[in-house]
């Protein structure tokens, strides 16, 4: 499935559209939150030969570019999603591991007194909220969540 937009933005910049690029592009649009790791797992199951460096350099490469974007969402390595989606921060549950995508006007408020308070641009895209989601802190039942009992 590939997106004429992804060799028409490459090509704009100069750049064509490699089969490693391709391969990286529909790992990443395929998995959505995903580390490198996981799109070397995904892009091998097409292309045996790829190996960890070729995708962290693609990776680099198309995100200077504005195709893909990352995030950290705990330690370890980043997670890369497409950049053409919606901008979203992220919520991570840390009982499930579940990442949701919440659009980044809900921060804006708290990204205003950032700004007005400390003079800080934050870019809330890369922003990683960790919690618990909603059927998780269901099935602990309620009051039980953030230490209270």
């Amino acid at each position: 499935m590939v997106s004429t937009d992804w060799q028409a933005d490459l090509r704009k910049r100069g750049y064509r559209l490699t089969p490693q690029r391709q391969l990286v592009l529909e790992a990443v649009e395929k998995l959505e939150h995903s580390t490198p790791d996981d799109i070397l797992a995904e892009v091998r199951r097409t292309a045996g030969g790829v190996n960890i460096s070729t995708v962290y350099r693609t990776l680099e490469l198309l995100e200077e570019l504005g195709l893909v974007s990352h995030a950290h969402l705990g330690h370890g390595a980043p997670t890369y999603h497409l950049a053409e989606r919606h901008h979203h921060m992220h919520l991570v549950c840390r009982c499930c591991d579940r990442v949701i995508e919440a659009d980044v006007s809900l921060a804006e408020d708290f990204a205003a007194r950032l700004r007005d308070t400390f003079g800080f641009e934050t870019d809330v895209r890369h922003f990683a909220i960790f919690g618990c989601c909603r059927e998780c802190a269901a099935s602990q039942g309620e009051g039980t969540v953030g230490g209270g009992s």
